[in-house]
């Protein structure tokens, strides 16, 4: 073995996540095999954002720093052979930002110690990365805990001379969730047309915004729900429920070069239409029971919705008037779900899972998931509140790079004189 057998950097308590403007306690320690001359032994806290052009590449082009303390835990001496401690204490800034590991950048925290040795004998280093949390308080965005609720109508034309038209209205009950809450979905398309429209589609996506040179967006697809399509001349319900994985907050106050934000997006293909939900992923939950969704005015859930049709032919409207069922409105059925696994079942042992509704007919009280937790990034362990440690997360949903479908990087378009310069290879498609 070596003069050097040991030297690591120990957190108090092996801890690894903190909060802005708390202490960080820790210790280096050194065990030698032989004595050790040294000219400074020294222990430097920093956090910094580093952003690159390119996909997992430490060539950071663009870099935020937030703290860079050092302290000099010994001067000029030697160290005699066996174990020794050096105790140092930092305060973290109250304003430093929410760890994140991403594609195109991260937000890192770490205590680097250094054994500056003499002349042309080898220096000694060692590190340590801890994680800080800045919780986003659901609480204190405005409305959150209000429904969400967008619509679009889509006019288009079918069998060449006839047109028709579709409504497609979304919304959430709530504005903001915390990982392993329920998102509940509800869909309402008036199809007033006499095509069949293609399957109804909602996804949960999160946008990674990187400041590098040019904006670099990472468009990713978290969670995705199939519907059944609908009946020419019919109305439909589509009322469906997301589980939100371990993912990243929304945001991350304190740092201007890395933005994150989510979206639940619901669209069809035929005709071509989406809505698109902006939504909040925070660390406290909403301590309101949500509103239930309204779509707008109209008769009470399960009566009967009259369509009126955008002009049908003559003998299309006579069709449609003759079908017993066609001014009902019908619910839609799921095809598939990116998250079929954990549906239904696992929803009564998850946080925020919907309770079974009491025989009486009474509401049952809205869960509340659990106050406080964390993920950073695809490569960091997820952390609740609680005595236990951190533990390694299970889900297989944190930000997968085959969900991606929007291809990648996913930067910003050419500008007009880039496009008037001919051709660019780079912006050739991928097959």
């Amino acid at each position: 073995m070596g003069r050097v057998q040991l030297f690591e950097v120990c957190l108090s308590h092996g801890r690894v996540v903190y909060s802005p403007g708390e202490p960080l306690v820790g210790a280096v320690r050194v065990r030698l095999g032989a004595p050790l001359p040294f000219r400074a032994i020294r222990v430097t806290c920093m956090g910094s954002c580093r952003v690159s052009n390119k996909a997992n590449d430490a060539a950071w082009v663009v870099e935020e720093a937030y703290f860079n303390s050092a302290l000099s835990l010994a001067d000029k001496g030697s160290l005699p052979a066996g174990e020794h401690s050096f105790p140092f204490q930092f305060l973290l800034p109250a304003t430093a930002p929410t760890s994140f590991e991403g594609l195109f950048g991260k937000i890192v925290y770490q205590v680097r110690a250094t054994i500056d040795t003499p002349r042309f004998s080898k220096d000694h280093q060692c590190s340590r990365v801890f994680y800080i949390l800045s919780p986003l308080n659901l609480n204190s965005i405005p409305d959150i805990e209000q429904p969400n609720v967008a619509s679009t109508t889509k006019k288009f034309s079918y069998k060449l001379v006839k047109t028709g038209s579709v409504v497609l209205t979304a919304s959430t009950d709530l504005r903001g969730y915390v990982v392993g809450q329920v998102l509940r979905l509800q869909a309402d398309i008036e199809n007033q047309s006499g095509k069949d429209t293609s399957p109804v589609v909602a996804s949960l996506l999160q946008k990674v915004s990187y400041q590098a040179k040019r904006w670099i967006y990472d468009v990713r697809t978290i969670a995705e729900v199939e519907g059944a399509g609908v009946k020419a001349w019919r109305r439909a319900q589509w009322q469906e429920q997301i589980l939100v994985p371990a993912l990243p907050q929304s945001a991350l106050p304190g740092c201007s070069l890395i933005h994150v934000d989510y979206y639940l997006q619901v669209s069809l293909k035929v005709p071509e239409a989406t809505v698109t939900l902006p939504v909040f992923i925070g660390n406290i939950a909403v301590n309101h029971a949500p509103l239930s969704p309204r779509l707008g005015p109209g008769p009470p859930p399960g009566a009967p919705i009259p369509v009126v049709p955008s002009a049908p032919p003559q003998e299309e409207a006579e069709a449609a008037a003759s079908s017993p069922h066609f001014a009902d409105a019908v619910s839609l059925s799921t095809k598939s779900h990116s998250q079929q696994q954990l549906l239904p079942a696992t929803f009564g042992s998850m946080p925020g899972a919907p309770e079974p509704r009491p025989q009486d007919g009474s509401p049952a009280p809205h869960p509340l998931p659990p106050p406080l937790c964390i993920s950073t990034g695809a490569t960091v362990p997820y952390f609740a509140e609680g005595s236990a440690g951190p533990v390694p997360t299970t889900s297989t949903l944190i930000l997968p790079p085959e969900y991606s479908s929007w291809g990648y990087p996913y930067e910003a378009p050419p500008s007009y004189e880039q496009s008037c310069g001919g051709a660019d290879p780079s912006l050739t498609p991928r097959s």
